[in-house]
Order: C-alpha cells, then structure tokens, then sequence
C-alpha cells in the first residue's frame, strides 16, 4: 500500500518561512520522482516543483528562487523550503509521486500567508 503523509504547513505571515515534508511508504524511493503541487478554492491545481530520482529539479516560475525542493533517500521523505512567502501561496499542499508503482499523491497540508 503507497502512502505519502505530508506535514509541516500552518499559518505564516507574508515574509516568512515554512518547510514542509513528505513521509512516503510503499515505493522505491529511491527511483520516484517526487514533487509537489497545490491548489487554492477557486483556483486550478498548480505544479510547485519537481524532483527526479536523478536530482534533477524543476519549479513553477511563480516560485522559482523562493522555493527549494530535496529529498533524502534515506528517509525516504521529500521536502520543500519555501521562503519569502507570499499571502498567495495561500494554497493545500500536497505531495505526489511517479514512478514503476503509478502515481500516487498525499492528502495535503494547509498553507496559510497572511499578517
């Protein structure tokens, strides 16, 4: 059974930092790729950032120098760091995974940005 349980949002003001994370179970890890998306009431589903087994990564232009993806294998947990963030990062979270098993995505996790 995959899982991917992410944890770490919560209400930040504009300005600050937050990390999330990405517990996954049931995969190879190690050969996944890893990403993130969110999306907020209203909006469509927006991809955050990406990550491929091979440690390439990719972000939304919206994010891009603000936002930091990583993974440890070891863990088997993928991460995102984002700064500078902004009241419309306002956004669920959710993790999500690609690979020989299929796709698979978490439950989310609540971002708030606002003073």
């Amino acid at each position: 059974q995959v899982q991917l349980v992410e944890s770490g949002g919560g209400l930040v003001q504009p300005g600050g930092s937050l990390r999330l994370s990405c517990a996954a179970s049931g995969i190879v890890f190690s050969i996944n790729f890893m990403g993130w998306y969110r999306q907020a009431p209203g909006n469509q589903r927006e991809l955050v950032a990406g990550m491929t087994s091979g440690g390439s990564t990719n972000y939304a232009d919206s994010v891009k120098g603000r936002f930091t993806i990583s993974r440890d294998n070891a863990k088997n947990t993928v991460y995102l760091q984002m700064n500078s963030l902004k009241p419309e990062d306002t956004a669920v979270y959710h993790c999500y995974t690609s690979g020989p098993r299929g796709n698979y995505r978490g439950q989310g996790t609540q971002v708030t940005v606002s003073s």
